[in-house]
């Protein structure tokens, strides 16, 4: 998504509704992508019309955001946070990652356990609607962190900053059809569906970035 706001497109889901049944039903994954990612990309073009922050590259707004108004804050962070979101999970996810970015993690929080309570305690513990992050800071260490509403860590408001590489999405539309209030078993059922080769990828490219 490093181009111009007014060129970003709609990204097409990369599976099925019910791809990631039983994890994560049929009916909300619709919802979710053609309802609330579709609402959060089109007021983002809305608001941006007719402006300069249209022809801005989207990286960069996201990463000056205190400048401009709060729909270009919300909508710009609820594209961009889907957009990594449907990404990084996959019908044959679950397990462990491999390599540079579980050496990175062992390395980071002691062991593939530890990182995954944290993030869960992430996940669990933001109060009201946001998001869990595994992100890359500038330092090139790894960092767990929790987002309110749609900011993310590439946010100059945020309080935990970094290029994300991996997000959960813990507002309720994301999982109360089938969860209700249980946002712990939602957490829980989201390690069965990571697809860790896209995360490895978000990982590699954000390291190439520094």
């Amino acid at each position: 998504m490093n181009k111009k706001v007014n060129l970003l497109q709609f990204p097409e889901l990369p599976y099925a509704f019910d791809a990631l049944e039983p994890h994560i039903d049929a009916m909300t994954m619709e919802i979710h992508y053609t309802r609330h990612h579709k609402a959060y990309f089109d007021n983002l073009q809305a608001a941006v019309k007719d402006s300069n922050m249209a022809e801005m590259n989207f990286i960069e707004l996201l990463k000056n955001i205190s400048s401009f108004p709060v729909a270009v804050r919300n909508n710009g962070g609820g594209h961009f946070n889907h957009t990594l979101f449907w990404k990084i999970m996959s019908a044959n996810g679950g397990g462990k990652p491999t390599g540079a970015l579980m050496d990175a993690i062992q390395g980071q929080f002691g062991s593939f356990e530890k990182f995954q309570e944290q993030f869960s305690n992430a996940a669990k513990t933001r109060f009201g609607s946001g998001w869990a992050w595994l992100s890359l800071k500038d330092d090139k260490s790894l960092a767990v962190c929790s987002t309110p509403n749609q900011d993310n860590p590439l946010m100059d408001v945020a309080e935990c900053k970094g290029q994300p590489v991996m997000g959960l999405d813990v507002w309720e539309h994301a999982y109360y059809l089938k969860y209700q209030n249980k946002r712990p078993d939602y957490v829980q059922a989201f390690w069965n569906v990571v697809d860790w080769n896209a995360v490895a990828g978000n990982y590699k490219a954000a390291l190439n970035r520094l």
